[in-house]
């Protein structure tokens, strides 16, 4: 018994002589993945977004009773038409401050990864062939593909958020401004304005709350929360399993251990499983809404 107990843990006896016993249970390594500043501006873009959805969806689908309901208990459609504006224009900043991050890391500190390479969000021929794996590998066709820093998915996800503020959103503003964009354009465009902003708006909002949804969280190898878009780090083992080819890049350049930060705090996972699990709840309620109300109209 006595044997056992040595040999279940390690005396620092030969090494400093105070015989301190130290447990031999492998220590969970932690790398950072996504800065702060990343995760501010995420954090924005999510409530922001969830902002447009409520107060957009109850406006496109005023005549349903839960619009009604939910309009008259935050104090009528004109308050509804408030908020979605104020977070148009909070997302708005969000998105500018994002881009013109993007353009200094570029211009200015010359980080031309960010335009082509394992770590940028720009899709190019890797992403095809790890598409085409994938689907083998779904069919039993293939083993499973080793995805860098950034999936497929990833950069569907991203590119889909530029295409909404750029069509959404100048739709939505020339709407908003209507007087001064009716100087540059005819009037009949700002009826078809309205026309895409809503149907955009709605392709984005089933997106994010089922694509998106399922590709960062709901997918089996992240249910129920991937907690990284809030702790900013990841585990060893699950960069391994979610990012090997990442993991061997940065093992071969000896930037790995770089990247190695402390365990995130109990605080901040207790955060991000409370924001998650609301924001998850929120879509997919308003997800279920929004297809209840296409059905009746």
């Amino acid at each position: 018994m006595e044997s056992n107990k040595q040999a279940a843990i390690i005396t620092e006896t030969g090494a400093t002589g105070n015989g301190r016993p130290v447990s031999t249970e492998p220590q969970v390594r932690y790398y950072s993945r996504f800065s702060a500043p990343q995760r501010f501006l995420h954090g924005f873009l999510a409530v922001t977004f969830l902002g447009l959805a409520m107060t957009g969806l109850t406006l496109r689908f005023s005549s349903a009773h839960w619009a009604t309901a939910f309009a008259q208990a935050v104090g009528g459609f004109g308050t509804i038409l408030f908020f979605h504006l104020f977070s148009a224009v909070v997302l708005t900043a969000v998105f500018l401050i994002h881009v013109a991050n993007l353009v200094y890391r570029i211009i200015a500190r010359r980080e031309f990864g960010l335009l082509w390479g394992p770590t940028s969000m720009v899709p190019n021929l890797k992403d095809i062939q790890d598409f085409i794996a994938q689907v083998k590998w779904f069919f039993f066709r293939g083993p499973k593909p080793k995805f860098g820093r950034y999936a497929y998915w990833d950069k569907v996800d991203y590119w889909a958020v530029f295409w909404g503020m750029a069509i959404i959103g100048l739709s939505g503003f020339a709407m908003w401004f209507a007087p001064f964009f009716a100087k540059f354009i005819p009037g009949s465009w700002l009826n078809i304005a309205l026309l895409i902003h809503g149907e955009e708006a709605i392709l984005a909002v089933g997106f994010i709350f089922s694509i998106h949804f399922f590709n960062t969280h709901l997918r089996p190898e992240c249910f129920p929360m991937d907690l990284v878009i809030f702790t900013g780090r990841m585990t060893e083992e699950e960069m391994k399993h979610k990012h090997p080819e990442e993991y061997r890049q940065l093992v071969e350049s000896g930037e790995l251990e770089k990247r190695r930060v402390e365990a995130p705090p109990q605080w901040l996972k207790n955060f991000g499983w409370s924001f998650g699990s609301v924001a998850i709840a929120i879509g997919f309620v308003f997800l279920t809404l929004m297809i209840v109300a296409f059905v009746r109209e």
